[in-house]
């Protein structure tokens, strides 16, 4: 197996961070993680003269690249390290285009600077910001050797997945001066020589890549000094005071995306704050619920604060009190009043938004490469294609039928203007009956609608290891609920005055200047929420304790790593056992899992598929934490310095307070077992 790591930065561009380059620290960095190959891959650039150097400073394979700026992400090319000039040349005119932030090359210019990509070996970001996808990964699909990730979770669920790309994890690391932690972000390679061909070929099997040599990718290093951690559930134990927390916060720091529950830090204290916070909590993370399940309403009412009643009322007025006046005064009718265009009304303007819509539905089946399989089993894209053509001619004539209409409403509404003032006849006020009708019906829909949704019900369930959230749609009953909702420090006694008339509710709020209008439609319908216990009563101060723990973990899935410390200083091993290792366990299987524990029910019962133990030395007058790992089944646990302890008197010690203290309550409990 070789160990390479193909994403290494050495000099700093406008798309990088501030950083002076240090060839001491590349040569450490080599040296100590004992690689086998690199690759210098800076920001759309590529300097001849430096990894000429570096090149020859390193002792190892060191390949010639460039991660390039293109449509939606960036893209590593690494070339063969034979032919540094030619490549020079071509990534100079990559340079060339990328001048400032935000500038890109599209994938039809990197193909034609590079005289097609046959030769190279390319690296999307795959699942690592920011990600190549869609139309633009596909463009380049039949160049790519792999799938850039940026940590062990997404490698092994990328090699899990078929439909995925192989995926590799490099360090992307700056080789700067006074590196504080050396990088632990490499892949092995089931590969013998290290040329850009083998390369290709071996990263075409994912069953040739792996996080580390020797047990493939169970095991990922953490810290640069080559200890590693399982990409499943580890199980952290020692002494107190060993370094068990100094080395969560190392593990922590090491990973970029960690989900850390802290000793403690779910425990209830204030009753009152304590429930205000959990509250708070369940409404954040569901904040999302509400906003798809008012998302209807939330159209309807952006169409409503549009409609001014009042104002509709004045035009009907006035267009009534001038009608009657003209027939009144008819006899003042003149050459002037008697003109064509005298009493004309305006063309009605439509608009296009549907049928812009609907174009661009139809453009994004046309386009869309991830299901066009699928797409052609019942359409035929020609056909599409046809229709598209159709809709936007469609599109053109109706814009010109509107430009059109626009500009004689305008020549007409001049002509009556000057026909007004030369005349001492009335002149009858143009208004739009229908508009102004249709304007009362959507308001009294809009009535019907908000109370329909004033009626209570449940609107939303949710289990959580038989914990049910549950979700209740109601009218507000006061004016400080709705001012809680609002999140503001406003009154909100007269818009409640008027809260059981939806239209007026709604023009009160509008008159609020400090309040968002894209917000308001939250003050209509209060959502609450509640969550029930296994026998369905509202859960206790303890259960609150208990799922939020449970959520936390859940909520880890959208996390790299997850830590726990200690979670039986807390919660009892009934629920510890029942619901917290059944959870564990089940995360374990996608992303790797720290628990810090002393207690057996969560060390034997969880299965974990790693131990660690740490210890506290004194060495040379300095107190040392160091870490002894290895499978549950091993005799013996390893440091990454040789020593090794014995596995079965660890366990021992650390879970049962030692052998003769678990041989005496496993007697106490066999003398009260029922015969």
């Amino acid at each position: 197996m070789k160990k390479i790591d193909l994403h290494i930065h050495t000099v700093s561009t406008r798309s990088d961070r501030a950083f002076t380059f240090c060839l001491d620290t590349f040569k450490r960095y080599v040296r100590d993680t004992k690689l086998d190959a690199v690759a210098v891959t800076n920001h759309d650039v590529f300097d001849a003269a430096q990894f000429r150097q570096i090149q020859e400073a390193l002792g190892i394979v060191v390949f010639p690249g460039i991660e390039v700026n293109v449509e939606k992400g960036h893209v590593l090319i690494i070339a063969r390290p034979d032919n540094i000039d030619e490549f020079d040349r071509k990534a100079a005119l990559v340079s060339k285009q990328i001048l400032k932030i935000g500038d890109k090359v599209s994938v039809e210019e990197l193909i034609q600077i590079f005289g097609g990509l046959q030769g190279y070996l390319v690296i999307p970001h795959y699942d690592k910001g920011p990600a190549i996808a869609g139309e633009t990964l596909e463009k380049l699909r039949r160049y790519v050797a792999a799938g850039e990730v940026d940590s062990a979770k997404k490698f092994v669920r990328n090699v899990n997945d078929p439909v995925k790309l192989t995926p590799v994890l490099f360090s992307d690391a700056r080789m700067m001066i006074d590196l504080e932690r050396l990088p632990t972000r490499q892949t092995y390679v089931d590969c013998g020589t290290l040329t850009i061909e083998a390369l290709k070929a071996c990263l075409q099997d994912k069953a040739k890549v792996a996080l580390s040599e020797r047990d493939g990718n169970r095991l990922w290093q953490v810290f640069d000094d080559g200890q590693k951690l399982s990409t499943g559930l580890n199980v952290l134990m020692g002494p107190r005071s060993s370094g068990k927390t100094y080395t969560l916060n190392k593990i922590s720091k090491s990973v970029k995306s960690v989900k850390y529950i802290e000793q403690f830090s779910l425990v209830q204290r204030d009753e009152a704050v304590y429930e205000r916070e959990f509250k708070s909590d369940v409404e954040r993370r569901r904040s999302a619920f509400v906003d798809q399940h008012l998302a209807g309403f939330k159209r309807v009412l952006d169409e409503v604060m549009r409609i001014d009643l009042a104002s509709n009322e004045r035009e009907v007025g006035s267009y009534m009190e001038t009608l009657v006046r003209s027939a009144e005064e008819a006899d003042r009718r003149d050459a002037f009043s008697n003109a064509t265009l005298f009493d004309e009304v305006e063309f009605p303007i439509g608009n296009t938004e549907t049928l812009q819509a609907l174009i661009n539905s139809v453009r994004q089946v046309i386009e869309n490469l991830v299901f066009r399989p699928i797409i052609e089993k019942y359409v035929e894209l020609a056909a599409l294609k046809r229709l598209a053509r159709e809709l936007i001619e469609l599109l053109w004539k109706t814009l010109l039928e509107i430009e059109k209409k626009r500009t004689v409403n305008s020549l007409v509404k001049e002509i009556k203007q000057g026909l007004k003032v030369r005349t001492a006849a009335v002149q009858v006020n143009d208004v739009d009956l229908y508009a102004i009708a249709m304007d009362q019906r959507r308001v009294h829909r809009f009535s019907e609608i908000v109370e329909h949704l004033k009626k209570e019900s449940v609107v939303f369930q949710d289990t959580l290891q038989g914990f049910r959230i549950e979700a209740r749609k109601q009218a507000y009953t006061g004016a400080m609920e709705i001012k809680h909702a609002s999140g503001t420090k406003q009154a909100f006694s007269d818009a409640f005055r008027k809260y059981d008339s939806p239209y007026e509710y709604l023009r009160e709020l509008m008159q609020n200047e400090n309040l968002q209008r894209a917000e308001l439609y939250k003050l209509f319908i209060k959502i609450s929420y509640r969550i029930l216990n296994k026998d369905g009563y509202e859960v206790s101060g303890g259960e609150r304790s208990e799922f939020r723990l449970l959520q936390e973990i859940s909520d880890a899935q959208n996390y790299d790593l997850l830590l726990i410390d200690e979670p039986e200083s807390s919660f009892d091993n009934l629920f510890l056992k029942r619901e917290v290792n059944q959870i564990l366990k089940r995360i374990s299987e996608t992303m790797p899992v720290i628990v810090v524990t002393h207690n057996n029910t969560v060390a034997a019962s969880a299965s974990a598929d790693y131990v660690l133990y740490t210890r506290k030395e004194l060495i040379d007058g300095v107190s040392r934490y160091r870490i002894f790992a290895g499978y549950p089944g091993d005799k013996k646990l390893l440091s990454v310095d040789g020593k090794e302890i014995n596995t079965h008197q660890t366990l021992m010690d650390s879970l049962e307070a030692g052998a003769d203290t678990y041989d005496q309550r496993r007697q106490s409990y066999e003398a009260v077992k029922d015969q």
